[in-house]
């Protein structure tokens, strides 16, 4: 079983990550929408720059496993918030849904954030001893 245990850990980031990295796209393309959406929530529309700043770089950290636990630990630190400001009405089955998938994604940023990214990774430093 350890033999799998750096490409369950690769694959884990890369399933991880896409969510981040989609979300970050999707607000780049979809920025008026999302802003507004924002500003009806009572969040500023200005933070929509930063979101998508933390959500792209955050993911391709995780994703390529340099400086991943910063990286996870930005992403709880995004997915905190945001999960208690847009996912909090529990009458609506979307939006527990969402709440619940959001304490899916923290756990598994969490994992990374306690046991690093894997074996293959940038931040492996394994690979610079030979």
């Amino acid at each position: 079983m350890n033999n799998l245990q750096p490409w369950t850990s690769l694959l884990g980031r890369i399933f991880l990550s896409a969510v981040f990295i989609k979300s970050a796209i999707g607000k780049i393309f979809g920025g008026a929408g999302t802003q507004q959406y924002m500003e009806s929530s009572g969040v500023p529309g200005w933070l929509l720059i930063p979101t998508i700043i933390v959500l792209l770089i955050g993911g391709l950290s995780v994703l390529v496993g340099y400086k991943a636990r910063y990286g996870a630990l930005a992403l709880v630190g995004f997915l905190i918030p945001a999960t208690l400001i847009f996912h909090n009405v529990f009458i609506d089955p979307t939006q527990e849904i969402a709440f619940m998938k959001n304490l899916g994604l923290i756990g598994g940023l969490l994992m990374v954030t306690s046991f690093g990214p894997g074996r293959i990774s940038f931040d492996d430093q394994s690979i610079y001893r030979e």
